[in-house]
């Protein structure tokens, strides 16, 4: 079938949930979905949007509620400052806020605005891009996300983090899998020439890319933290089949940055190629327990 088929096809939505997930992953992959025998990683990921439902994640995959979890298990002191949420962009109070902060929609992916100076800043236009955001659904409008499905639409505003001497601070993201990190992703300078790379847990880099992002060449400096991370994602990773857990480090302090479940969609391969089942041979799938359809408790 032509590929311009399944980009037309994978947007009905009146279609079983499982087709819809074949044909967006066909027009993405070029591959063919196996929900019965998923083999690589975008492939258990895929089932995990269909079958594990369990209500933590609602509460795991908002970046709001997510800071009581982050609290209870690690500690308030690694939560980024927070100067207000809200459920309204009129409610937003723009004149309480310092010169520099960051907007996020709690509901979603790339729901940011990050404000560098409030004297620039076009309040109007804010609000407006706001608004959009609490029409955004990202369970129906992307791929059938569960954890975002019952997400409650708000808007948090939070301290702008910066490191001396660059642009944009750099994201440690550990992929957790059964509870234990595997390897991290670093994401480099992500306001101008967005890199990245991978590094396993002894530090040493990875041979695999993503297959949408520039790859960094050059080594990446271990942050004098990251046995802390590290440490902490095996905590907030416990128990749960897959959890990507980001943080950032900031002259050596720990910052949780967000909890995610389906990266990218599950739309971007890895490179090269066999990469894909060695990632998705570390994630064991969890069974449906007999009688139900789907998983809604962590065994």
């Amino acid at each position: 079938m032509p590929r311009i088929i399944y980009r037309i096809l994978k947007n009905f939505k009146f279609l079983p949930n499982a087709t819809v997930l074949k044909l967006r992953y066909k027009y993405y992959t070029g591959k063919k979905l196996h929900l019965k025998n998923p083999i690589e990683f975008n492939e258990k990921i895929q089932w995990l949007k269909l079958y594990y439902h369990v209500p933590l994640l609602t509460q795991l995959a908002c970046k709001y509620e997510s800071r009581a979890y982050v609290k209870e298990k690690i500690g308030a002191q690694y939560l980024n400052e927070l100067y207000g949420v809200y459920d309204a962009p009129d409610k937003v109070e723009f004149d309480k806020f310092p010169e520099q902060f960051v907007l996020k929609g709690v509901h979603g992916s790339s729901l940011n605005i990050i404000v560098k100076d409030k004297a620039t800043l076009d309040v109007a236009d804010v609000k407006l891009k706001m608004q959009k955001w609490m029409q955004h659904c990202q369970y129906s409008r992307v791929g059938y996300e569960w954890a975002y499905k019952n997400i409650k639409p708000r808007i948090i505003c939070e301290k702008y983090l910066e490191e001396p001497g660059k642009d944009a601070i750099s994201d440690y993201k550990f992929f957790c899998f059964n509870g234990v990190p595997k390897f991290i992703q670093i994401d480099i300078d992500r306001s101008a020439e967005h890199m990245r790379c991978y590094y396993d847990m002894e530090w040493k880099k990875l041979p695999f890319k993503s297959i949408d992002m520039a790859f960094l060449e050059e080594d990446v400096v271990k942050p004098s933290n990251f046995e802390e991370m590290k440490k902490f994602a095996i905590i907030l990773a416990d128990k749960l089949p897959f959890v990507r857990v980001d943080f950032y480090a900031i002259k050596g302090v720990t910052y949780y940055g967000e909890l995610t479940f389906y990266p990218k969609d599950c739309k971007k391969e890895f490179t090269p190629e066999k990469y894909n089942k060695i990632i998705g041979d570390y994630l064991e799938l969890p069974k449906i327990p007999k009688g139900q359809k789907v998983i809604t408790s962590i065994s």
